[in-house]
């Protein structure tokens, strides 16, 4: 399975890279931004999959999926449903 997940951009570097801050933790990530349609900016919010940002998404949406995410963390880590 593969995982895409959303990032913040915090830095732009030459050469179409960005540095990328998962969610609120201290996870930062280097990705390409050569894929994008348009030039992305600092503060945008995007898709990142396999170091390449996919696309680019609103603050609302990323927030959904990683709140999505988070609760996807939680069942994992609580085992599985007793019944």
């Amino acid at each position: 399975m593969c995982l895409a997940i959303p990032a913040r951009i915090e830095e732009l570097f030459g050469e179409g890279m960005a540095r990328v801050r998962v969610g609120e933790s201290q996870t930062f990530l280097n990705a390409s931004v050569m894929l994008l349609p348009e030039e992305p900016n600092i503060g945008d919010y995007v898709i990142v999959h396999a170091g390449f940002a996919l696309h680019t998404l609103s603050p609302t949406e990323a927030e959904e999926s990683l709140s999505a995410l988070r609760e996807l963390a939680q069942a994992l880590e609580d085992g599985p449903p007793q019944f």
